[in-house]
């Protein structure tokens, strides 16, 4: 049998029980570094899509908000891994808790004012990053830093259950990873967003390219915050 369980936070709006909100006091919140030049060398097309939906941004921040608006994501979070708690709780309690493979992602990340943005819907690490879980029986237990897509999943599921196709799949199982995190992987992880943009992770490096030509490029072993686009070093 298959489950599919869609727990709607953190997506906005951003109400919790007032219990999560307790678990983040307001005075130990921290803002992230947003340097004021960060978008000075990113390319016009980039800055469209930072500049998208920045109303919101500019309105938490005139307000004094801000430090406000992150907490609420954070108790929003924890309420969903509370929800969580009990599907995985209910899962232990079953005589299926040795034959179920559990698969935790979400759809996509967001921005809380990097890059001078609030929202999703960007081709930046905040945008693209997403937790991704992956339980199988008599797989062991580690963490993996290779670059992968959601587009594996299904092809990893078929694997795990030994499932046979005929179709071809634009992802690639996961199983090798999963047996061996460290495994050698040359496959980057793609990711579009509106027509002729796309960015390509590999395990150091993004590499966007808008429609217009227009490119990025952050090394992140020495630039993790993508605050310095190498693409027009010569």
């Amino acid at each position: 049998f298959f489950l599919a369980c869609g727990i709607f936070r953190p997506h906005l709006p951003w109400y919790a029980p007032g219990k999560y909100f307790e678990m983040y006091p307001l005075e130990e919140i921290l803002l992230p570094e947003v340097p004021e030049d960060d978008l000075h060398d990113v390319p016009q097309e980039g800055r469209k899509l930072s500049a998208s939906r920045r109303a919101d941004f500019i309105r938490i921040k005139e307000h004094g908000k801000w430090q406000e608006a992150i907490r609420a994501y954070l108790a929003c979070i924890s309420f969903a891994d509370a929800q969580l708690g009990r599907v995985l709780d209910a899962l232990e309690g079953s005589p299926y808790r040795e034959n179920t493979i559990i698969v935790f992602w979400s759809d996509h990340g967001w921005h809380l004012g990097e890059k001078q943005h609030w929202h999703k819907s960007t081709l930046w690490e905040e945008a693209t990053r997403v937790p991704l879980i992956i339980d199988a029986p008599g797989q062991p237990a580690g963490v993996c830093h290779r670059p992968v897509s959601l587009l594996d999943l299904y092809p990893t599921l078929q694997d795990l259950c030994q499932l046979k196709t005929n179709q071809e799949l634009d992802g690639v199982s996961l199983a090798p990873l999963l047996h061996d995190p460290a495994t050698k992987w040359d496959r980057p992880a793609v990711t579009e967003f509106k027509l002729g943009n796309a960015a390509v992770l590999s395990e150091r490096y993004r590499y966007i390219r808008y429609r217009d030509g227009s490119e990025e490029l952050y090394d992140h072993q020495v630039d993790p915050q993508e605050w310095t686009n190498l693409a027009n070093d010569n």
